[in-house]
């Protein structure tokens, strides 16, 4: 495929890469001539699409400190080079209001959502990124930047990750580039409970007229994390295909998002 993106030769990590926007940004680094090293939970899925892309795979959860080690020396002993880190990982739970939000699960979307990502980031710095330079993508959230309900413990998580990667984006210059892409509702597994049954009434409420696709926010990251954002770190690329222009209007995607995340569960 295209060399334009500047990605041939390089090496990539990226976290919960074994379905939906994690496995569609490995897919379209590759495309653009990256080297992949993946991992998610389901250790058959990782071995699928590491074979897939044609790269590496490492099951394990990126709440453990260990595996990050592990992912990283793997990259870098299959590679010999470490010039992409991509935080997809996440959980979306717990579910409700904040005042009933259990401390353990809270706990657990801070791990997984904040510090894994950033614990990541350490190693490939650590490891390669510090004397070579690179590009970090974090997947944040469109729902940080407003409140919505249930989601709260999910999009205060999401709001922390996006001042991590604008406070690492001042630290690791001009060396390291560190963004962040916030997708708007995408038509993954995880958001299903929000888009199942209702997604051309959804899509309609947009301006784009279509709610997102895996592959949109995969080009997105790609993107920014090559050459050709060169000139380009601490950004949040909003890619919701015009939520936030409607999202206050009755009648809108945003509006209807939110009241279908009032009346379901997520059922995961």
């Amino acid at each position: 495929m295209t060399s334009s993106y500047g990605l041939r030769g390089r090496a990539a990590i990226v976290t919960g890469a074994s379905r939906g926007i994690g496995l569609a940004i490995a897919e379209e680094l590759a495309g653009a001539g990256a080297r992949v090293c993946v991992t998610a939970r389901d250790a058959e899925a990782v071995a699928l699409a590491a074979t897939r892309l044609g790269g590496v795979g490492l099951a394990g959860s990126v709440a453990d400190p260990d595996h990050l080690r592990r992912l990283t020396a793997l990259a870098l002993r299959e590679f010999g080079r470490i010039d992409v880190v991509v935080n997809n990982a996440a959980v979306n739970e717990p579910y409700g209001p904040l005042m009933d939000a259990d401390p353990d699960r809270w706990r657990e979307a801070f791990t997984v959502n904040v510090e894994a990502p950033l614990r990541l980031v350490r190693c490939a710095w650590r490891a390669w990124m510090s004397e070579h330079g690179g590009s970090v993508v974090n997947i944040c959230t469109e729902g940080a930047a407003h409140v919505g309900p249930n989601v709260g413990a999910y999009s205060t998580s999401k709001a922390a990750l996006l001042h991590v990667t604008q406070q690492l984006a001042g630290e690791l210059a001009p060396g390291v580039r560190v963004n962040s892409v916030s997708p708007g509702l995408v038509r993954t597994e995880m958001a299903r409970f929000v888009w199942e049954g209702a997604e051309d009434e959804l899509g309609a409420g947009l301006p784009l007229g279509r709610i997102g696709r895996p592959e949109d926010i995969a080009r997105a990251v790609t993107w920014l994390a090559s050459d050709a954002a060169g000139w380009i770190t601490g950004a949040d690329l909003l890619v919701d295909g015009g939520t936030r222009v409607r999202a206050a209007y009755p009648g809108s995607v945003g509006h209807a998002v939110h009241e279908r995340l009032r009346s379901r569960t997520p059922g995961l």
